[in-house]
Formats: structure tokens, sequence, C-alpha cells
């Protein structure tokens, strides 16, 4: 049996707008043995609200900050690189732990993604097995090897 990896509490925040991919990776989390909280924002904008801890995510309770992000690039609303911009630009956050995590393979995708300061660029894996082992190898890395920094909303951040 593989050893749980976790880094405390630490909560991982999934956004993508695909249902099935969001089950995908919550099973390739499980998969992967990582017993981490996993919350879900379905696009941008409902990133951006988790983060802020504004409107249905107000409670900082039951919406902690994340530890770590794992962001499609692809939604409605606001798309990813618009959420990693803003994440970027935060006072607060802007050392939050960003993943992209995406079906992209494009060049420009990738370097655009960088620039705009994610941590990581993984594709996701086509096949089941290998998403598994692509997730259990970056979760192992960014939960258990790496550092998080020290991520604080302020009083004004929450909608209490």
């Amino acid at each position: 049996m593989k050893p749980k990896v976790q880094s405390g509490e630490g909560v991982i925040l999934v956004v993508d707008d695909r249902e099935d991919d969001v089950l995908l990776t919550k099973q390739a989390l499980v998969r992967a043995n990582v017993s981490n909280p996993v919350h879900i924002a379905c696009d941008g904008e409902e990133a951006i609200q988790y983060l802020e801890g504004t409107g249905k995510f107000g409670n900082p309770e039951e919406y902690p900050l994340p530890d770590l992000v794992l962001l499609d690039l692809n939604m409605p609303k606001v798309d990813g690189f618009e959420v990693l911009q803003w994440i970027r630009s935060h006072p607060v956050l802007r050392n939050l732990r960003t993943i992209v995590l995406t079906t992209s393979e494009r060049l420009n995708d990738i370097n655009r993604a960088y620039e705009l300061g994610a941590n990581s660029f993984v594709v996701k894996a086509p096949d089941f097995k290998n998403y598994c082992r692509m997730m259990e190898t970056t979760m192992a890395f960014w939960l258990k090897l790496s550092r998080a920094p020290s991520l604080q909303r302020p009083a004004a951040m929450c909608n209490t």
C-alpha cells in the first residue's frame, strides 16, 4: 500500500468546467492515495469567488484557502489564463501554488501559462491508467516534497 500524500489539511482546489474531467481527477487523486480535501470550482469566475471567500464560498471554515490549485485553461466566463493572472496580481494570493492541468499541448498555451506565473503545466493523460500515474507523480511532488507558502485571507476578503 502506498503512503497517503497529504500536506497537513492542505486543500486542493480543482478548477474545471467539465464534470467528467472533475470526476476523473477526483478518482485519480483517490488512486494516488491523496487524502487532502478537494474542493471544486466549475469555472474561472467561481474559482475567483472561492479564492476571495465571497458568494456561496463566504464561510472560510467550509471553504479554506487551498494549498494547491489545479487549473484548467479552457472554461466559459473567465478562462484559466485570466484566473492565473488574477491570482498572481493579488497581494495575498500571488504565491499560491497553481498547476495548469489541461488537455492543451499548444506551445503558445504553455508559454503563456508560465509567463503568467504558473508553477507547472501538466497535460492530462489520454487514458485513465496514465492519468492516475501522472496525478500520483504530480501530487507526490507538490504535496509531499515541496512546501507551500503561508497564505491567509484578510478579514476584508471574507464574506462573514
